[in-house]
This record gives structure tokens, C-alpha cells and sequence, in this order.
């Protein structure tokens, strides 16, 4: 599904990434794991298409389609979903109409009719239901107000709503407590299935006590320096980070 070769990005003028390399295919999980400023988030808005971040060699294949030169729209529309460490909080827009507009904007993007809206409240409260989120979560607005708990849930609800191919959960779980880590983790096992691809971009090892990663890769100074199975992040947990250098 995503092939990455010998990736190079820079940031204002500054080298970030240095020669990734990384294959993920439909089914599976990789968590990507490394000390602050690895280049882990970088790599993430790197394959979302931030313009930000300017590839200065290498390709980004995804769907046998090399998505360098398209914009982050345009990766959207193909089945890129990213979930931010940060999400932006917009009032007066609900995460309903927010959603309904984003999975409206991803069809006629495909040249298909807009969704109507009949399926759409069904889409919406079988999600819900298989997120255990409520009518009244739905109405309010976008991220204001919300815990940090309740941001991450919504972005792996517009994640649920969105179905995309390929999923980018940039530290989800920065500044959860261990029950919302449990739901959140709880929502992304439920949407995995054969047919998509997780990347889980963290910095702590607990994340994967709940949700299980085919791959661990570990990130240093710009490049993946270890990958292994989940063991690895057991490893790190135990050793920090220096053994790997």
C-alpha cells in the first residue's frame, strides 16, 4: 500500500529526514518510536503532504502511485487520514457538519455523488455506536472545550467515518490518562481490518499494550537505525533509547 524510498525532507532550509525507508502493506500495523526530535512527526506530515515540509529526495509510493508532487487535499481524497498530536479546535462548526463536509468533499473528489442523508445519520450512528459516543458530542464544535481525551476519541471518529486506506495517528496518545488511552486504542482496533494500513507514531511504549503493531521501527538523527516485532518496544521501554545509537 506505502512504499517509501530513501526519503529525504527538509524543514526551512534544515535537514529532518535522512534516507527513510519503509514498506506497509493492507492489514497491518507499524508503530514508528524514537526520541524527540527523531523526525518522527515529520515523517508523518511528510506522507500527509504538509507543505511545510519539502521532500528534497526520495518518493512517497502509495496505491502504485508516486504522491510527491500532490497536495495534501489531494492525499485526503485518496485515502490518507492523519490524526494530530494537536488537533485545531474551530468554533461554531460541529464535528457532525465538520465530517459530513470532509466525507462529501472525498467523493465528489472521486467524481461521486455526495452521500445522501438518509445514509449519511445511519453511517453516523453506527459509528458512534461502535465508538460509544453520544448524540450530544456530535453537536458540539469542533474540538472547543474538549479534553484532551475527547480530541483524540473525535479524530479516531472522523478516522471511523472517513474509512480511509491509510492511517497517520501522530502520538495519540500524548496526555491521556490510562482510560482514555484505553478508548481510543479500543477504536482503532476495532476499525483495523485486512483492507487498511495504521502507522502509530509514538514516543512511549504503553500505546502498544493496547494496540498490538505488526512492525516497530525506530527513528535516530533523520533514519530508521532498528526495526523488529513488538518485542522491540518492550526493549526500548527497558533500555531507553541510547543502545540503539
Amino acid at each position: 500500500m506505502l512504499t517509501i524510498d530513501n526519503l529525504h525532507v527538509s524543514v526551512e532550509g534544515k535537514p529532518i529526514l535522512n534516507g527513510i525507508n519503509l514498506d506497509v502493506r493492507a492489514g497491518e500495523i507499524h508503530a514508528i518510536m524514537g526520541p524527540n526530535g527523531s523526525g518522527k512527526s515529520t515523517l508523518a506530515l511528510a506522507i500527509a503532504g504538509n507543505e511545510d515540509y519539502e521532500v528534497i529526495k526520495g518518493d512517497i509510493i502509495y496505491k502504485n502511485e508516486n504522491i510527491i508532487e500532490l497536495a495534501a487535499e489531494e492525499r485526503a481524497h485518496k485515502g490518507i487520514f492523519m490524526s494530530f498530536q494537536y488537533p485545531v479546535v474551530i468554533p461554531g462548526i460541529t464535528v457532525t457538519n465538520f465530517i459530513k463536509t470532509a466525507i462529501n468533499a472525498n467523493l465528489r473528489a472521486r467524481n461521486e455523488d455526495e452521500m445522501p442523508a438518509n445514509k449519511m445519520l445511519k453511517k453516523f450512528r453506527e459509528k458512534a455506536e461502535l465508538l460509544e459516543i453520544n448524540s450530544q458530542f456530535l453537536s458540539r464544535s469542533l474540538n472547543e472545550g474538549f479534553s484532551g481525551g475527547e480530541k483524540k476519541r473525535n479524530e479516531i471518529f472522523q478516522m471511523a467515518m472517513l474509512e480511509p486506506s491509510l492511517s497517520i495517528l501522530d502520538e495519540t496518545d500524548s496526555g491521556l490518562d490510562i482510560d482514555a488511552l484505553k478508548v481510543v486504542a479500543n477504536g482503532v482496533n476495532k476499525l483495523k481490518n485486512k483492507n487498511n494500513a495504521i502507522i502509530l507514531i509514538t514516543h512511549y511504549q504503553r500505546l502498544l499494550d493496547y494496540i498490538v503493531p505488526d512492525y516497530v521501527h525506530v527513528l535516530h538523527e533523520g533514519k530508521i537505525v532498528k526495526s523488529g516485532g513488538k518485542e522491540l518496544a518492550h526493549e526500548l521501554e527497558e533500555k531507553g533509547y541510547d543502545w540503539i545509537k
